[in-house]
């Protein structure tokens, strides 16, 4: 009973201890900063209050003056041991504590005088302290894919509380799961500053995505964060890549590289080439070099691991080429009429395309000549291309022969009192033309193809025989052309109009002659035979008419 009723009455006494603790005031510092630690008395007036004085909690019941302030005097401090030095009273009687320690955190009280009574306000004070430092240290050379590694160890220095540190990788926070992420942390208190240093163990098992990520480690609740890391990441070779670097087009007498790339880390530094069952090992390389290569060069080539020749990669080699002969070439002179034989003949790496030109315009067929003329003179040009590449030849006919004039004509002058004789010939090298008579307004056209024609205007007085003539070192030709003077071009029109009168007149007499043996003939016919002349008499009109019209012409 009497064990119930201590129990009962110790029970009530801590109860009513939380209670008064849980209401106290609790003010948080920085550690080694100024921290002050208000006196808030209340409803209590400044200006009753008599004496302020501070007191702390030393522990096993025992506390410790620090200042003491009385009405109208100066404060009078009376702290020793670890506050002498660090405390001091604000205007609105604060206490003010320099430099605080983690050993400050404890209950200070403000004692107030007032009138006849007397009010203590305690007040519980928390140093907080951010770690020093944050640095990833004991870091792994390298990561093992599959393997759970030591990745490194964060450590947070001298804080308070304990930093609670997480592990982050590409910024997103890792979760320890006993088998890719372990976590282990371990946090140790100096004996003199009473400030904790964690430090966090990361264990990790990566993957070959991990190469080139970041991992740091930060303090939950801060913005604290390490500087990031990354580590290499280790795994065997699982594919292998033939690489071909060559300009393009691949064409002979370049240089091709054959690169040999696989995928493990660390890569192999050896490599077997097989060039077209030719092999080849190179060492602290990759990369096997083929010199000036030729169209012989075309062909598969392969490489592969030394330590397992199953793992290859083959790639084909394709040199373009080609070569084209024409023929003839050069400067060609061929005779008018003669036969002339063009030949390309082409050896390439695929289907080739063939465009001709003629003094740079475009033909639509390559050029064949079963009888050269004087038009077919000129630079032909072939062009020959496979894909990009691209090759010409070319060949300069010249077609040459005596001159020959195609036509001589004459035409009556713009004014109506001149006459112009035109000359039009062929023949190569240019032929010079001549005429047999002296005229004026001389014209030449430009020597194209072999053609050339000559004008020369004339007023003749009488009538004239006109010859040109044209020449060149291969011959001679002349033609003759009359040419009448304007009288004699009147005399032949009234001889032209009298000719044609005459001419109608023996047309009528001729007419007139047939229809009377008609008529003689049918009226024979019709005594005979007794027919009705209806019929011959609508023949005989259409004859009248006939004769009377033709009689109308002959008198115009």
């Amino acid at each position: 009973m009497h064990l119930l009723s201590a129990s009962c009455v110790c029970a009530l006494l801590v109860t009513a201890l939380l209670g008064q603790v849980s209401g106290w005031e609790t003010v948080t510092g920085l550690y080694g900063e100024t921290l002050e630690i208000p006196c808030n008395y209340g409803t209590i007036k400044a200006e009753e209050v008599m004496i302020t004085k501070w007191k702390y909690d030393k522990g096993e019941g025992l506390s410790g003056d620090l200042l003491v302030k009385k009405r109208n005097q100066s404060v009078s401090i009376s702290a020793t041991d670890e506050y002498k030095g660090r405390v001091s009273l604000a205007a609105n009687s604060s206490l003010l504590l320099s430099a605080a320690k983690l050993t400050d955190q404890r209950t200070f009280t403000c004692m107030v005088v007032y009138g006849t009574d007397i009010t203590e306000l305690p007040v519980i004070v928390v140093i907080h302290k951010m770690p020093a430092g944050l640095e990833i240290s004991d870091k792994a050379g390298e990561l093992e894919i599959g393997k759970l590694n030591k990745l490194g160890t964060c450590l947070a220095k001298d804080a308070n509380p304990a930093a609670n540190i997480t592990w982050l990788k590409n910024n997103k926070p890792l979760v320890a799961d006993g088998k890719g992420v372990s976590i282990q942390a371990l946090v140790l208190a100096d004996p003199d500053t009473g400030l904790s240093t964690t430090t966090s163990t990361l264990k990790y098992s990566a993957e070959k995505e991990d190469t080139d990520a970041q991992f740091t480690c930060s303090v939950v609740g801060t913005e604290l964060v390490s500087s990031p890391v990354t580590f290499s990441i280790t795994y065997s070779t699982e594919n292998v890549i033939l690489e071909v670097i060559a300009q393009e087009p691949l064409v002979e007498g370049d240089n091709v590289t054959l690169k040999c790339v696989a995928d493990g880390n660390p890569a192999p530094t050896s490599f077997i080439f097989n060039l077209k069952g030719e092999v080849v090992k190179v060492e602290n390389t990759d990369s096997y070099t083929i010199m000036n290569v030729s169209r012989d060069t075309t062909g598969e080539y392969k490489c592969s691991l030394v330590d397992d020749p199953t793992m290859e990669a083959s790639q084909d080699i394709t040199v373009k080429y080609l070569d084209i002969n024409l023929s003839p070439s050069g400067n060609i002179v061929k005779s008018a009429g003669e036969t002339f034989v063009v030949n390309l003949q082409i050896d390439a790496s695929g289907k080739s395309k063939v465009s001709w030109t003629k003094d740079n315009v475009k033909l639509d067929k390559e050029p064949q000549f079963t009888k050269v003329t004087y038009s077919d003179s000129g630079r032909y040009e072939c062009e020959v291309t496979v894909g990009l590449l691209s090759r010409k030849a070319s060949f300069e006919l010249s077609v040459e022969g005596a001159p020959i004039i195609k036509h001589l004509t004459k035409q009556l002058g713009e004014d109506g009192t001149h006459k112009v004789l035109i000359c039009e010939a062929e023949g190569s090298p240019k032929p010079a033309v001549s005429w047999s008579i002296n005229g004026t307004s001389l014209d030449e056209s430009p020597f194209v193809n072999g053609k050339i024609t000559h004008k020369i205007t004339v007023v003749p007085h009488a009538n004239l025989t006109v010859s040109c003539t044209v020449s060149n070192e291969f011959g001679v030709d002349t033609k003759a052309i009359t040419v009448s003077s304007y009288s004699s071009d009147d005399s032949d029109q009234t001889k032209l109009v009298v000719g044609v009168v005459v001419g109608l007149l023996v047309a009528t007499i001729v007419i007139g002659l047939a229809y009377w043996v008609y008529m003689k003939k049918s009226k024979q016919g019709s005594w005979k035979t007794g027919e009705i002349e209806n019929g011959s008499s609508e023949e005989e009109k259409k004859l009248e008419e006939k004769v009377e019209e033709n009689s109308q012409k002959a008198e115009v």
